[in-house]
């Protein structure tokens, strides 16, 4: 049992491990099915059978917008086994046989809001191997059919994927939950004009028969499953990385990341080899409602953060930090989704610095803060239960938890204790903590018992068992946050005194060199300027800088939001075209929601949503739809 309110003394945790250990999944070595925690978002029963390998046979059509397909598991059953659960939503289960070709019972359970359908399988404890038929339903949550023109070529469909956090089982039986680890191939037949990609092995090019092969041998979660079919080229940017893109948009993406590897070494320098073989981004359709989704081997990734001038990379620093921080050590449940999330951001930061120095990186730090500062301020007075980093979503969707909580306020937990252990004792923890707990599960409590096991004990470093109470499960933001310091940000700050008194675009220009500020100056500049802020003085400081007409995506996001507070009418109509044809839920919410505060913002925005929601992935149009219809 896990007490989010208040913190058992450190000694009592060890009685918890029994229960909180997870799996040690990978090909070589699988731990035993009872040590995995109890799920509250699967229906599966671990303990009494695991699956350990899938093989999948899909056909994917695009004029029905299903696939079918058959899924082989093969099992690891308890002496008792008698069933094994497997997660399903909207699913047409056609026949389950076992590995000889034996029809299996089978019973769909009632559904439930979130979880889906359970499917029972009976089995017994020599029942090696399963195989069910099935297919897909054209409205699965986790599958975003795209018609030629929601691409960028206009010429060809395109099918994408978003499995995280439980939607893989709108498109695979499976046991869905983080916990689970298991290898699978995959065999896939799409149109011949498209190529298929997968979470794993992959083609860099067509072949004439749209049948492909893949095969992921490392252990993966079911939430890390991921495809993609349609039009798209390749190009290498290392021995053991590459981009992904529509034809047109190849060139600009190549150039945006053309610093990958450097990236992969700078990660491997700081905590450990790669351990996937290879690193692929992807860049989707606009319609992908996230910056970027970690998929093993093949990085999803939004055309948003095609900047031109590589100002927004560090999203892809984020997704290559999950490589180890979530893909490597997973978050055993959703209710410990911070353990992804915050390390990965800590780990990011990290990479930025390395590359671009420390500077850069405090820029970073300072808009996390930022965002953080106001999500806590917006959740606490709703749920402040939500700003703990241990979570209870019992009941709930868990992308409820997909907020600056988990991501912001994890790295700045994690940060602290850097500052107070010093960054080489720091480093060497972490490094250790992937090392030795790869391809397995965590839970908040077995971290916290590492964390005192290996770093504060090991090092006699004296810190109040409070310190978890404070930032793990109480609510809001402690008073030792990290507070990062930028000279940069120090200087746009003077900059805004400074326009602000006399709404001059020449000194801004040649005494703070405006012109060359990066995306995190102006993203601040924009953030801190005075509320409300007249219509009128925005449009100097549009005309003066061309803020709507940007390109950049993160600073057109947060404009937009002044140009709905301050009702400046001259942006709305590039403000309609970015919510039209944007699908990343970040940019769509803050947006929305600003619009909703007025009568007549909120008839703007349902009528823009008429002609938007079309374009959104399920993910995007499940938190809007409550906002406007």
């Amino acid at each position: 049992m896990i007490f989010l309110n208040r913190l058992f003394p450190l000694y009592m945790f060890a009685m918890l491990t029994l229960f909180c250990q997870c799996t040690h999944q990978n090909i070589d070595n699988q731990m035993t099915t009872t040590q995995m925690p109890s799920d509250p978002h699967s229906y599966a029963i671990p303990s009494e059978s695991v699956i350990s390998h899938l093989d999948w046979d899909a056909n994917v059509s695009f004029q029905t917008k299903t696939i079918e397909a058959s899924a082989t598991y093969i099992l690891k059953n308890s002496s008792e086994a008698q069933k094994i659960i497997l997660d399903t939503k909207n699913l047409t289960i056609f026949s389950v046989t076992d590995n000889e070709g034996h029809v299996l019972p089978y019973e769909l359970g009632d559904e439930q809001v979130h979880l889906g359908q359970a499917l029972t399988i009976k089995i017994t404890p020599s029942t090696a191997s399963i195989k069910i038929h099935y297919k897909t339903s054209p409205d699965a949550e986790a599958l975003q059919w795209l018609s030629p023109k929601q691409t960028a070529n206009k010429t060809s469909p395109f099918l994408f994927t978003q499995s995280q956090a439980i939607l893989a089982r709108t498109w695979i039986p499976i046991q869905d939950s983080p916990g689970i680890r298991f290898t699978y191939s995959a065999k896939v037949q799409v149109p011949q004009e498209l190529l298929a990609l997968m979470s794993a092995s992959n083609p860099t090019e067509k072949n004439d028969s749209g049948l492909y092969l893949f095969e992921m041998q490392q252990a993966i979660p079911a939430y890390l499953m991921a495809l993609t079919v349609g039009d798209v080229s390749y190009a290498s940017l290392g021995k053991r990385s590459g981009v992904y893109a529509e034809p047109s948009l190849l060139a600009k993406s190549a150039y945006e990341f053309e610093n990958l590897e450097q990236m992969i070494q700078a990660a491997e320098t700081l905590y450990g080899p790669y351990r996937w073989e290879r690193y692929d981004v992807i860049v989707l359709p606009p319609s992908f409602p996230f910056g970027g989704m970690e998929n093993p081997r093949l990085t999803f990734a939004t055309p948003t953060i095609i900047a031109g001038d590589r100002s927004l990379i560090s999203l892809v620093a984020h997704e290559l930090a999950h490589s180890w921080s979530g893909n490597l050590v997973t978050n055993a449940t959703w209710n410990d989704f911070w353990l992804n999330e915050g390390f990965t951001v800590y780990f990011e930061n990290r990479i930025m610095e390395a590359l671009y120095g420390r500077e850069y990186a405090e820029m970073l730090a300072l808009l996390s803060l930022q965002d953080l500062q106001e999500e806590v301020k917006e959740i606490n007075d709703i749920h402040p239960a939500d700003t703990h980093l241990k979570l209870d979503l019992t009941g709930r969707n868990p992308d409820d938890g997909v907020t600056a909580i988990a991501y912001d306020k994890g790295y700045y937990l994690l940060r602290m204790l850097e500052e107070t252990v010093g960054r080489e004792v720091w480093d060497d923890f972490v490094r250790k903590y992937f090392d030795e707990h790869a391809f397995q599960g965590m839970t908040t409590e077995e971290f916290i018992l590492i964390l005192q096991k290996d770093l504060l004990d090991a090092h006699h470093i004296d810190m109040s068992p409070s310190l978890y109470k404070e930032w793990i499960y109480k609510s809001g933001l402690p008073s030792n946050c990290p507070q990062p310091v930028s000279n940069k940000f120090i200087r746009v700050e003077q900059a805004i005194d400074n326009w602000v008194d006399n709404q001059n675009p020449q000194i801004l220009r040649e005494e703070y060199d405006a012109e060359q500020w990066s995306t995190h100056e102006w993203l601040h500049f924009i953030r801190t300027l005075p509320t409300p802020y007249p219509a009128a003085k925005m449009a100097v400081l549009d005309q003066a800088f061309g803020l709507t007409q940007s390109g950049n995506s993160e600073i057109f996001a947060v404009w937009g939001v002044l140009v709905i507070a301050n009702q400046y009418k001259t942006a709305y109509p590039e403000l309609q075209e970015f919510l039209i044809h944007t699908g990343r839920r970040k940019f769509l919410m803050p947006l929305y929601k600003e619009m909703i505060k007025t009568a007549e913002g909120k008839r703007r925005a349902q009528e823009i949503y008429t002609l938007a929601r079309p374009n959104y992935h399920s993910v995007a149009y499940n938190s809007l739809d409550p906002l406007l219809q």
